[in-house]
């Protein structure tokens, strides 16, 4: 029996302990990225993403980091490519998310809020009072992929035999839900159509003036935003998130801070079934073949 001389067992534990250092370097550097569609503008997003990162950073042990993204499209490609681990997205942007990879995203939680979720119609033109008075008119939507900026409320209105694209002198996209408010709020369009929530969190912040700018319409409720990841994330991780979300408590400083700015009372399990009207409102407005 050949015996290692003592220079090859101590490179050997050189190797060894390198290799570990490697790994344990590795593990520190690891990042869990998430985002979220761009529904609002970056400074508000970036508020409301900074304590969710630090408990998340809690609960995972590893860093968490907020990373934004341009547009919609750029919140579904960033998921179904696996250059986030999770994303915020809202019912639309999930199904296209879901097409996108081939069925290879997992809706994980949602705001007990996005089970009866709305979506407003507001204008400062007192002559219109209704949907119907929206014929010949401006209007603009959100981004086009957002769900309760745009598709829900295209939705409603062909529903009401009304035809955007026919019927209103011309639509307009904002790009978020803030800035459908504040082209409303400024006179550039007649009316708008926007996540209930946001608005809601405008007036409350006096942010808007309802004396000035009103709801003229509410949708009926529908299923909208989720927390989603890749379905190739381990099962362990997925449990281990689902959890820090449940456990989120409006009785601490910590949970109410974080529920209070991602707007919600609670969170809740969700899954994909859930949005299958979402997917069939896309189809019917054209907005997905």
């Amino acid at each position: 029996m050949t015996r290692s001389s003592p220079s090859i067992r101590m490179l050997k534990a050189v190797l060894a302990s390198a290799a570990l250092a490697l790994a344990s370097l590795a593990q520190a550097q690891a990042v869990f990225k998430i985002t979220a569609i761009p529904d609002e503008s970056p400074t508000e997003l970036a508020r409301k993403a900074a304590p969710l990162v630090k408990y998340l950073e809690q609960k995972l042990g590893t860093k968490v980091e907020f990373t934004p993204v341009s547009d919609y499209a750029a919140a579904v490609e960033a998921l179904a490519n696996k250059q986030v681990d999770m994303a915020w997205y809202g019912g639309f942007t999930f199904v296209q998310a879901s097409i996108r990879s081939g069925g290879k995203v997992v809706p994980l939680v949602q705001r007990e809020e996005d089970e009866k979720f709305r979506s407003v119609f507001i204008s400062g033109n007192p002559a219109i009072q209704s949907l119907a008075d929206l014929k010949g008119k401006t209007v603009s939507f959100g981004a086009q992929s957002s769900t309760s900026g745009h598709l829900m409320p295209r939705s409603f209105l062909l529903q009401a035999q009304i035809d955007p694209d026919k019927d209103f002198r011309r639509v307009a996209y904002s790009g978020a839900h803030d800035a459908t408010i504040a082209a409303v709020a400024s006179g550039k369009v007649d009316a708008g159509a926007l996540n209930i929530s946001v608005w809601e969190k405008f007036v409350a912040d006096k942010k808007v003036d309802t004396s000035k700018v009103k709801v003229i319409f509410t949708t009926p409720a529908y299923f909208d935003y989720n927390w989603t990841v890749h379905s190739d994330m381990p099962a362990a991780q997925r449990e281990k998130l689902t959890k820090a979300f449940l456990d989120l408590n409006r009785n601490t400083p910590e949970g109410k801070e974080i529920l209070d700015l991602q707007r919600a009372t609670r969170f809740i399990p969700t899954q994909a079934a859930n949005y299958k009207g979402i997917e069939t409102a896309a189809r019917s407005a054209g907005l997905i073949k």
